[in-house]
């Protein structure tokens, strides 16, 4: 509530108070004074991760240390070719810092545009300035929607309201008049005013509250933490193996030293899913790039992921379906008032209010004030309230106080007032009350009894790409609930325009238990007349019935939903406050950018699963090999440049490629299941059947180059039936994933027939005999992977 202050000066034409005059904040010496004592809001604030932690976390993981100890000794003790498979990783480690570099300087570039920027008093006039350039005792303003960046205490309130919710749990909005505290991480919902910094950097609330991590967490990734599990499982599979497989080769086997090391390393490093994380970050990192190119701020990059996976988008529409102006179509005064006397009503309550909405920005546009009333008490507009308000003394010496609002929120359901507002609602028409007030304004029954004096007719504009997202979606099958503040008919009647059919409820009818507002929620699609605390309600409620949610929005209304959702989505053109808890931001203001976020979120986990198949095919068959090499007491059948030429071809150069595809199908949920049902077959599969051609190749060949021959021909079998998992992951075939599989196997070809590379990899087919029947066990074993991945498909459905 704003009260004229009883002490400020009289203007002598109108005895009405003068609010005081302003206060200057500080000047330019007292802001250098402080920033030379470090009494500045220096809180690091990056979208990313610096340079050296991205080269830190891409060089210091757990298998590039074991990658890095094997190549170390096999520099020592093998031949160059046997030691590539360390330049590879240290390839895949440069393209991932080199890849994570670039989406971190699109982030950055971006967080400048949507940094929140205070307006702060300094030497009389108010400038914007960056969070981190506040100092103590700086005099920062805010008003609706703003977020406090410091701590401070109240100095000017203006019927300033605050929500403190993301802090302190309250959900009521706290009223704020000067020498009240003002806490670091609340919002401003209605009114406006100013205050004193009193705590900069660390030592304000939020950031506390941060470094304790007690409120705010990062978007859940069911990719991340499924790679880390799947990792988990390899790193204690590859222990008690790589152990067996060095007694095995060593002490057992007893050939050469330098021959028996390198047969161990050979079979441990194909243990390894090296390039999964590579590929995964990549992958992630290309799809920020690409957003960020279409002004799309991903805060968190699992986000992509996430608003992959959400089958509910529920929808603000003011700034979302609809753009943030609006025009007055209409006036139709009620109650025998003079249509004239009406404009100056709204004039007067336009120039009452220092921070309008864009409701009464469109009055403003439409009915300037003549100044002929002076403002002696004013109620800004609120979410929860659905209304403003202001008290006059007018030019004659009455005084009137006069509310704007919600027609169906200020008059009982009888009122006849209502069914013209109805109807005008069922054309998708926005309508306002404008009503005198026969109680005062800051008592708490100031809507009783009110006097009806005009409807004020709003037209909405529609956003032109509205209909086609809302399209794709529907394509998608992903459901789309409208929430508004505003009337339901209306709403509705805005969303039909958009083609959006389903029943319009409103909100203040719903059930409050949260399984019965659930049900209510899944049978509606218009919602009209939401508090922002229903929101939030609203949300946890679809989330109590397994359903992963998005929200969008740009007012502060949507900021408690926003945090509460899976997935919060902003405008760029939003409240600080909304960009500040959202997780993607369109810095566009394009809700047609949305298409494009699922997109590219669809596209990494569509993919990685894809990939992530093929790596765990390998590390499958490489710990199957180990254990029958070990059983069955023989020399393991494949140096480290075998498998390496077999991972180039089947797995590395393919993968990167099919990782970066587009890929529409929608995500499915338990990524580890759905990666291991094909890996574990394919795997146990591929190491049995090339296991089955080695120990025939070692009966069939004798001599001295026995054991080349040997291991030519169980490379070929492993090599015909990777292809063969590749040709299947690759499905369904398009030109470029054709010739993809078709360049992989002419690579290996031209290996078998040029006689340089014959050496260099020690690979050379002897005789007719075993290679045929090396491709014949290959080929009895691709039709054994059909049959047994359709019976996985049938019997363990995604």
């Amino acid at each position: 509530m704003r009260h004229i202050d009883a002490g400020a000066e009289l203007d002598p034409v109108h005895p009405v108070p003068m609010p005081p005059p302003p206060a200057i904040g500080l000047s330019t010496a007292q802001v250098a004074e402080r920033v030379a004592r470090g009494q500045v809001n220096d809180i690091p604030v990056r979208s990313s991760r610096s340079l050296a932690e991205i080269a830190r976390a891409n060089v210091f993981t757990r298998f590039n240390a074991i990658i890095g100890v094997l190549w170390l000794i096999m520099l020592f003790v093998a031949p160059f070719q046997d030691s590539l498979f360390g330049y590879v990783i240290l390839a895949n480690t440069g393209i991932g810092i080199v890849q994570e570099w670039r989406a971190k300087k699109t982030l950055d570039s971006l967080a400048v545009i949507g940094e929140i920027r205070p307006t702060v008093r300094r030497d009389g006039a108010a400038v914007q300035i960056a969070t981190s350039e506040l100092v103590l005792d700086d005099l920062v303003e805010i008003g609706p929607g703003d977020k406090v960046a410091v701590d401070g205490v109240c100095a000017e309130a203006d019927g300033m309201e605050v929500d403190e919710s993301l802090l302190t749990g309250e959900a009521d909005p706290v009223v704020k008049r000067p020498g009240d505290p003002v806490l670091s991480g609340s919002f401003v919902v209605a009114g406006g005013g100013a205050f004193k910094v009193t705590k900069v950097g660390r030592e304000a609330y939020a950031a506390q509250l941060a470094e304790e991590a007690s409120r705010f967490t990062l978007v859940h990734s069911e990719l991340r933490s499924g790679i880390s599990t799947i990792l988990k499982y390899v790193t204690w599979m590859m222990i008690p193996t790589a152990i067996g497989l060095i007694i095995s080769q060593l002490f057992v086997q007893q050939h050469g030293f330098k021959d028996s090391i390198a047969r161990t390393v050979g079979g441990i490093v194909p243990m390894v899913p090296e390039g999964l994380v590579l590929l995964t970050s990549v992958a992630f990192a290309i799809g920020v790039i690409r957003l960020g190119r279409k002004q799309c701020l991903v805060q968190e990059l699992p986000a992509i992921e996430g608003l992959a996976r959400v089958d509910i988008v529920c929808l603000d529409k003011t700034g979302t379906l609809t753009e943030g102006g609006m025009d007055v179509t209409g006036l139709r005064p009620l109650g025998g008032h003079e249509e004239a006397y009406v404009r100056r009503v709204l004039g007067a309550l336009g120039e009452s209010d220092p921070r309008p909405n864009a409701s009464l920005q469109a009055v403003i546009d439409a009915y300037p004030d003549t100044e002929e009333w002076r403002c002696t008490e004013s109620l800004p507009f609120s979410s929860a309230r659905k209304y403003s308000g202001a008290s006059f003394s007018e030019g004659n010496g009455e005084s009137s106080t006069w509310l704007l609002g919600a027609p169906d929120v200020l008059l009982p359901e009888a009122d006849s007032a209502l069914a013209e507002t109805e109807r005008l609602n069922a054309q998708g028409l926005r309508v306002l009350l404008l009503a005198r007030a026969t109680r005062d304004l800051d008592g708490p029954d100031v809507t009783k009894d009110v006097r009806p004096a005009a409807l004020v007719v709003l037209e909405q504009r529609l956003r032109p790409d509205a209909a086609d997202t809302l399209g794709y979606f529907a394509e998608q099958n992903v459901h789309a609930k409208v929430i508004s503040g505003d009337n339901a008919v209306s709403v509705g009647a805005v969303a039909g325009k958009l083609g959006l059919t389903g029943t319009a409820v409103d909100a203040r009818r719903l059930p409050a238990d949260r399984q019965e507002m659930a049900r209510a929620l899944d049978e509606g699609t218009v919602f009209g007349r939401v508090t922002p605390q229903q929101k939030r309600d609203m949300v946890g409620a679809l989330q109590s019935r397994g359903h992963t949610v998005a929200m969008t929005g740009d007012g502060v209304n949507d900021v408690l939903a926003l945090k509460d959702a899976d997935i919060g989505v902003s405008m760029g053109s939003g409240s600080e406050a909304t960009r500040a808890v959202a997780q993607i931001v369109l810095m566009n203001n394009s809700f047609a950018t949305l298409p494009s976020v699922v997109g590219e979120g669809r596209r990494v986990i569509g993919n990685i699963t894809r990939v992530a198949t093929l790596f765990l095919v390998k590390t499958v068959y490489s710990v199957l090999l180990a254990v029958l090499v070990v059983c069955w007491q023989v020399e393991y059948p494949f140096l480290p440049r075998h498998l390496t030429l077999l991972s180039t071809l089947t797995i590395g150069v393919p993968a990167f490629f099919l990782a970066l595809a587009p890929n529409n199908e929608r995500a499915r949920p338990h990524f580890v299941r759905q990666v291991m049902r094909y890996a574990i077959p394919g795997g146990v599969v591929a190491g049995a059947a090339t296991f089955v051609t080695y120990l025939l190749a070692r009966h069939y060949y004798t001599g001295t180059d026995a054991l080349d021959a040997e291991t030519s021909a169980a490379t070929l079998t492993l090599f015909l039936i990777s292809m063969w998992v590749l040709a299947i992951i690759a499905r369904p075939y398009t030109w470029w994933r054709v010739v993809l599989v078709a360049s992989m196997a002419a690579g290996f070809l031209v290996v078998l027939v040029v006689p340089a590379l014959q050496s260099f990899f020690a690979l050379k087919l002897v005789g007719a005999v075993m290679p045929w029947t090396a491709v014949g066990i290959a080929a009895v074993s691709a039709v054994v992977l059909e049959l047994l991945w359709k019976w996985v498909d049938r019997r363990f459905p995604a």
